[in-house]
């Protein structure tokens, strides 16, 4: 087969087939084609009313056009008045969103929910309330006991060794941060 005869249309059904073009199917009748004047009609359907059908779905579909035409044009129509009036997609989409937001607001379910976690914070914040004080007492009965007292004294004797008796928020002078032997700085 010679490559100049080759079929390079994309939609040929003889795309990339190597079929010579003299042997087309055009001489092969195709059942339901458009072409083919043997129409079949559907069974209890006469000739009469198929052709009536055939018309009234042509205008129909003739209405059908009109009507998208018509609508086209009121759309068209609508935007130049909403444009001439200010009224930007945007601004339309905060108003509905407000609007949404407020029947959010009104509707029953927001209320209860609303509600309910009113009333789950109110309690959540008691039980921490008493969780506080709770600590505060054991906290204070910790203060009091003798092992805390005895690591305070530890601690305000630490404090005496390093600061010295000037501990009263007295500057400390460098004289006195000096470490010696008896009193290392670790």
């Amino acid at each position: 087969m010679d490559p100049a005869s080759q079929d390079i249309n994309l939609n040929s059904p003889n795309k990339g087939l190597g079929v010579d073009p003299s042997d087309s199917l055009s001489d092969v009748p195709v059942e339901g084609a458009v072409g083919n004047s043997v129409n079949p009609l559907p069974p209890g359907l006469t000739e009469e009313e198929a052709e009536e059908l055939s018309v009234e779905l042509t205008k129909v579909e003739e209405e059908i056009n009109t009507l998208r035409q018509v609508l086209s044009a009121k759309e068209r129509h609508a935007t130049e008045l909403k444009r001439k009036l200010g009224l930007s997609p945007l601004n339309e989409l905060k108003q509905n969103i407000s609007k949404s937001w407020q029947d959010v607001q009104t509707s029953n379910a927001y209320k209860k929910t609303q509600e309910t976690l009113s009333q789950a914070g109110q309690k959540t914040s008691a039980a921490l309330s008493t969780v506080g004080t709770a600590i505060s007492r054991r906290l204070g009965d910790m203060r009091n006991s003798a092992t805390f007292k005895s690591f305070e004294d530890r601690v305000g004797n630490l404090k005496y060794k390093v600061v010295g008796p000037k501990g009263n928020g007295e500057p400390v002078t460098p004289t006195d941060t000096t470490p010696t032997q008896e009193n290392p700085p670790f």
